[in-house]
């Protein structure tokens, strides 16, 4: 039995009971859309170019009667398909436990015990709790309402809130529509007040599912990054296509050789076309999501991956986020004496203000002032017994009054009690107190604020029972009509985390900016602020100053001031609007309703997964499992890492893909004999893939990552530098094996022989490129230090099948290749550490100077 908001007790199912109510009828959620998930990969594989090309090829090769070459071929592609769509299963089961993580959440009774779990995972007969910005996780009937309000548009189109009634267990269940009625349905949004429900439909019994509304139906978005390697592609595509006609065609003029001049233009056109850019967005995108949830951080939308590694502004939370939003009670104030509760006794005039404070809490309180307050107290005075006492009537926070009052109905029965707590002006209000005594009080407040607490006033009042003629008795219709007796004052602290400063002082040195908002006082704020390590705290923006100001005084102020206190939720969406307005990249962290239009608008939004509303996280493009601030961070490294890391793939990728097509098309400008067949290119893919899609995306973040200003938020993937990087790398490639292939044909060296050489270089550069890519720093020997698992795993595998060919005649003789000695292999690994000497050559020498500067400036 658990008691709920203080009136009655109800049972939930236990925890036995929804385990085998799960087995019986099943999650509780709508059928997917998306089923036979292997076969769409398959086929959505066997589209691509690249494969209908190598296809042709082993087709063509069979038509030929050349049995060996088709089968090799075919056994690269089914080697290929098989890597792409393991690929793609990880990246689809990345993306499914993301999903599975981030749904919403629903808060249920179960063994006696209130848990939030998964809504998929409620079941008939669970009990629900619901509150303000909660999505009602299935088909319910109220058992409590308490000013329960509930937005139904999503089934009836009505665009106002509803009210709900308390109903009975086994009534008929009704559909949606009209005021009063006791049930709660599906997908609608609780938007105010709260209640407690028993589930009694769930999954496509639902009103939901019955009507087939596919709520959860995902809709694969196109990111910025993944339209950018769209347009390359397609680029890439037609001019593979081009060339592979005109050099077919040029090929068959010169030779009148039809079967070779196919086999050279196909070649060409695998060559040419970068098949890998999407797998790496994919891949790289979607594990990068997966990565981020190892560190309570679930991403919702994939832009958020590459908006976040682009923050300049941090808007964050006070409470929970900055703190740990475990308040503890720490001082009181009442008379004009102050009591700290360090020591052990209470004074008897503490006692009335303490034990209202109490009546003004829940009997079972989830708030963690309230927990504080209670817990405080109990441990000071243990002769207080909420249970003579009988909760009647509750009062509830508003916007116009920051205060709650609960009545109760007195031992003797002959009387209520009312006690209040809340905002200290709030109180003051409802006490009509004078200047004089307002100004003493707001004088404590401030005091205890200057100091870091969190400052509740509490009052009481006592009413006599008085009947109507139907002997009812009829309280007053708002606070302000009950004569407030005002008691005293309470502080409270919510310690910061321990991870906090160093995470404040990271952001500072990766050139980011963090401001602090919170309902706190000034005093509060600052105090917090300065434990934590904020800069610039001299200044604090109130949110009634804000509310005087015009946008473009807003827009001057965001620029300075890093701390922003009494800011009501809707304030917030301002501050985000101001920060933008000043082409600011703004993270923005919410958790309650009126949060979501603030985490709309900010870049990055990022809802509370502890706390946080169903609202916020709807809104949100990220939630964050543990609140803390740290995560957020951590967020901003890993993506920094991943666009890092894309680049570093991509310039690969324009990297090798110039030596493969060059060494493709110039032997047939040349009128050479021809380095490539389909089953070079083909087996270098089968490389290439893994290489520039799981070795990379594993590559850990360079050391000065945290260290560097934020990229700008619109910088290109292909930037003038990348390309030029990639460009030059992979030209330096193809003139020097390009150059050895013509050199040793010239000298009377057969064909087979020249081909080996320049096919074992091409791949030995292809592999040491790789190291090379690693770090923009540190040199190839040097990366070594670097654990990538991934990577070494790939390199193995070519090294292995190198040597295999090379000396497995059957091998070898279906790869068009003759047998090299071992100075012959020695020869070859030299003039691939030609192809990245000079690039190592340009890290070793802004090292030295980077060393020079730094010794100059020590000496000065």
């Amino acid at each position: 039995m658990v008691n709920i908001f203080g009136h009655h007790s109800f049972t939930g199912l236990s925890d036995n009971e929804a385990v085998e109510l799960l087995k019986k009828n099943g999650f509780n959620e709508l059928p997917s859309s998306k089923n036979n998930q292997l076969v769409t990969i398959i086929l959505s594989v066997l589209k691509e170019p690249m494969f209908l090309l190598l296809i042709t090829c082993g087709l063509l090769y069979l038509f030929l009667g050349s049995i060996n070459d088709a089968l090799l071929l075919l056994f690269f592609v089914v080697l290929i398909i098989g890597t792409t769509i393991y690929q793609e299963l990880k990246v689809e089961n990345a993306l499914k436990a993301l999903k599975d993580l981030s749904s919403p959440r629903a808060s249920v009774v179960r063994s006696g015990v209130q848990k939030k779990i998964p809504s998929r995972e409620v079941v008939k007969g669970d009990l629900i709790i619901l509150e303000e910005g909660d999505r009602v996780p299935a088909d319910a009937i109220i058992l409590q309402s308490n000013n329960l309000l509930v937005d139904e548009s999503l089934l009836t189109g009505e665009s106002f809130a509803v009210r709900k009634s308390e109903g009975k267990e086994g009534v008929e269940f009704k559909p949606a529509g009209g005021e009063d009625t006791s049930f709660v349905y599906s997908s609608t949004l609780v938007v105010g007040g709260s209640g407690v429900a028993r589930v009694v439909k769930t999954g496509v019994e639902t009103q939901v599912g019955a009507i087939g509304k596919e709520l959860e139906k995902t809709v694969d978005e196109e990111t910025i990054l993944r339209k950018e390697i769209k347009k390359i592609t397609k680029i890439f595509v037609i001019c593979a296509f081009i060339v592979c006609f005109l050099i077919g065609m040029f090929y068959y003029l010169s030779t009148i050789n039809l079967i070779d001049s196919i086999l050279s233009a196909l070649a060409i056109a695998m060559s040419i076309l970068p098949e890998e850019f999407a797998v790496v967005m994919t891949l790289f995108l979607a594990l990068g999501a997966w990565r981020m949830s190892k560190y309570n951080v679930l991403i919702r939308n994939l832009n958020a991956i590459q908006n976040i590694g682009s923050a300049t502004v941090l808007c964050v939370d006070k409470t929970g986020t900055i703190t740990l939003n475990k308040m503890v009670l720490k001082k009181a104030f009442t008379g004009g004496e102050e009591y700290d509760f360090a020591i052990k006794s209470v004074p008897k005039k503490f006692e009335k203000l303490l034990k209202y404070a109490v009546l003004a809490s829940q009997k079972i309180p989830f708030d963690p002032m309230e927990k504080a307050i209670k817990e405080g107290v109990f441990e000071k005075i243990s002769d207080i017994k909420e249970d003579d006492y009988e909760i009647v009537k509750e009062y509830s926070l508003s916007k116009k009054l920051l205060a709650l009052s609960q009545v109760w109905e007195s031992e003797n029965k002959k009387e209520f009690i009312v006690a209040s707590k809340g905002a200290p002006e709030a109180i003051i209000d409802l006490c009509h107190l004078g200047n004089k005594n307002k100004k003493i009080i707001l004088n404590q407040v401030n005091k205890f604020s200057d100091e870091g607490y969190r400052v509740i006033g509490v009052a009481s009042a006592v009413i006599k029972k008085q009947f109507n003629k139907n002997n009812e008795f009829v309280f007053p219709s708002k606070q302000h009509d009950f004569k407030f007796e005002f008691l005293g004052l309470i502080a409270l602290q919510d310690p910061i985390r321990k991870s906090v400063p160093n995470a404040i002082k990271e952001c500072y040195q990766a050139g980011i900016r963090v401001i602090m908002i919170t309902g706190d006082y000034a005093g509060t704020a600052k105090h917090i602020a300065l434990q934590a390590g904020l800069n610039k705290i001299e200044e604090v923006l109130t949110g009634e100053e804000i509310q005087k100001m015009s946008f473009n005084e807003l827009k001057e102020k965001v620029k300075k001031v890093n701390i922003f206190a009494r800011i009501a939720p809707e304030q917030k969406f301002l501050i985000v609007s101001a920060l933008k307005a000043n082409k600011e990249v703004v993270v923005m962290t919410g958790d309650g309703v009126n949060d979501a239009p603030a985490l709309k608008s900010a870049h990055v939004g990022i809802s509370m997964g502890a706390r946080g509303t169903e609202v916020a996280r709807e809104a949100s493009a990220i939630v964050l499992i543990d609140d803390d601030f740290a995560s957020i961070v951590k967020a901003v490294q890993i993506g920094r890492r991943i666009f890092d890391n894309i680049k570093k793939a991509v310039t690969y990728i324009i990297a090798i893909h110039i030596p493969i097509a060059g060494l493709a098309l110039f032997p047939v400008i040349f009128r050479w004999p021809l380095i490539f067949f389909p089953v070079h290119i083909a087996f270098l893919e089968l490389i290439i893939d893994p290489i520039c899609s799981i070795a990379f995306e594993s590559e850990v973040e360079e050391k000065n990552i945290m260290k560097r200003k934020p990229r700008k938020l619109n910088e290109p993937l292909f930037s003038k530098k990348n390309l030029l990087f990639g460009v030059l790398q992979g030209l330096l490639i193809l003139i020097i094996v390009l150059t050895l292939y013509g050199f040793i044909l010239n000298v009377g060296v057969e064909e087979g022989v020249a081909r080996t050489i320049a096919f074992t270089v091409l791949l030995i550069s292809n592999l040491l490129i790789v190291f090379s890519m690693r770090s923009n720093d540190l040199t190839i020997i040097e990366s070594f230090s670097k654990p990538n698992k991934a990577l070494y795993l790939v390199v193995g595998f070519a090294i292995i099948v190198l040597i295999l060919v090379l000396n497995v005649p059957f091998l070898r003789e279906l790869f068009y290749f003759s047998s090299l000695g071992l100075i012959e292999l020695i020869f070859c690994i030299a003039i691939g550490f030609m192809t990245v000497i000079i690039f190592e050559g340009i890290k070793v020498y802004k090292k030295f100077l980077l060393t020079n500067n730094k010794l100059n400036h020590s000496s000065n």
